[in-house]
């Protein structure tokens, strides 16, 4: 780190597993760190591991976690330089890392206007066609009513999907296959997205059935040089959601490789992108094409395998950008070697739709030995909350090649014990085994061609 260094105390916005790994980045570069906690995780580890902690409110995130005067506050009162959003919760609120700002406070993200232009679909697929970045075929802008869905659908042929505008993460996300399943389909996407964004907008796009999701980690700083860390396979998902996340992507030829990774730059360079992000394709196997689907404008829950094969630690990088410094990396600096897997340890109980399972840990039992690495906030005797997110542990596999990563982490499912609350490790221990797995043989809707729930 430079002499220069603008940030002496960063306050971290999050909790769980994303907040402990942004204070041991912050240690490591020798600053200190403010944890935030509501009333249900004054003993969370994210809190012991801080230099300085403080309760933010009640244990609803919307008391909390999402009421960012309370954290503002914070951060003033305890004299913080910079603010660390983490993923979820405030992560992508440009209202948030705008009202930071204005108090001299750096927000450890991309601008607000960066985060306003990718935040709205429409818009940030219009971004991408100047860019030169190929965008799925769908409408231009935010579909107003029912009728007019029908009449763009229509245009396009089922089967369709509509997005909520204005978020991501599968809320407000329906797919439609005919015409007789829009009225519906229109109304619930509409209400969920209305509920998670306060924002009912949807837009259309056509849906394709057999398509790899691939998205693609970029680093930028304040002086506008950007590079990539290739790409992440995130085809395994339910509902939208990621379950499990690799890289490299085993399908893509170098040619496409090195396409897919250069739109994803000149993606980035457009709107004058800086910090981490990522950008996410999709990509239509049965026309050998790829598309924009969208931009995350923070740090990815999955971000462990980029680090994996590169040997760029993308939290502290962050955290030098947000600082002004420049990359100190080339594009040619960047070797990918290996390969890395990544699964998501979440607290539901697989067997039954994924219900949420909440309760206390008893036995937390974690798996080592070569190539493996757990990032987790838990430990036995550490209660799973009703009020957040699910995640437990990320556990991440990395070997010489594919085949090794899947051999180290069939071997650290197998040592990674929990008990006291019903764990997804048996279901990643059945996709690890599917034939098409290990071919590689997969697309979005792998998991429910796969498995009867």
């Amino acid at each position: 780190m430079s002499a220069n260094l603008k940030i002496n105390k960063i306050l971290v916005a999050n909790r769980g597993e994303i907040a402990v790994r942004v204070i041991r980045a912050a240690k490591e570069l020798d600053i200190q760190t403010i944890a935030v906690y509501s009333k249900a995780d004054v003993d969370a580890l994210h809190t012991r591991l801080a230099d300085e902690k403080v309760c933010i409110g009640e244990p609803p995130s919307q008391q909390s976690y999402l009421f960012y005067q309370n954290l503002l506050g914070a951060a003033e009162s305890l004299r913080a330089d910079a603010i660390h959003p983490g993923y979820g919760f405030l992560a992508e609120n440009p209202d948030f890392a705008a009202a930071s700002q204005a108090l001299g406070i750096k927000f450890i993200g991309p601008a607000p206007d960066s985060m306003r232009l990718m935040a709205h679909k429409s818009v940030a697929k219009q971004k991408m066609k100047e860019a030169g970045v190929p965008v799925i075929p769908g409408s231009e802008q935010s579909v107003e009513s029912l009728p007019e869905a029908k009449e763009l659908a229509d245009k396009m042929g089922y089967p369709i999907i509509l997005k909520a505008a204005e978020g991501g993460g599968g809320k407000g996300m329906r797919i439609v296959n005919s015409v007789g399943e829009l009225k519906s389909n229109f109304l619930n996407a509409t209400q969920e997205a209305e509920k998670a964004f306060n924002s009912g907008e949807l837009y259309i796009e056509k849906y394709l059935p057999n398509s790899r999701h691939i998205e693609v980690q970029i680093l930028g700083d304040e002086a506008g040089n950007i590079v990539h860390l290739f790409e992440r396979e995130c085809s395994v998902q339910r509902n939208h959601q990621k379950l499990l996340e690799e890289s490299p992507c085993a399908f893509l030829t170098p040619t496409i490789r090195d396409e897919i990774c250069s739109k994803a730059v000149d993606a980035a360079k457009n709107i004058g992108y800086h910090s981490a992000g990522t950008v996410e394709f999709l990509y239509d196997i049965d026309n050998d094409e790829f598309y924009f689907m969208e931009m995350n404008t923070r740090i990815q829950v999955e971000h462990p395998v980029s680090e994996m094969i590169t040997g760029v630690d993308i939290l502290k990088k962050q955290i030098e950008i947000a600082a002004g410094e420049q990359l100190n990396l080339k594009q040619s600096d960047i070797i990918n070697s290996g390969h890395a897997i990544e699964c998501r340890i979440n607290a539901e109980n697989w067997k039954q739709g994924f219900r949420s399972s909440p309760g206390n840990i008893e036995k937390f039992t974690l798996p080592g030995g070569p190539g493996i690495r757990v990032d987790t906030a838990f430990e036995a005797n550490s209660k799973v909350l009703p009020y957040y997110d699910s995640l437990l542990a990320k556990l991440i596999a990395y070997g010489a090649d594919r085949e090794e990563s899947i051999q180290r982490m069939q071997r650290a499912l197998a040592e990674f014990i929990v008990t006291g609350v019903h764990t997804t490790i048996g279901f990643h221990k059945k996709i690890l085994k599917k034939k098409r797995f290990v071919k590689s043989d997969i697309s979005t809707s792998f998991v429910e061609n796969e498995f009867k729930f």
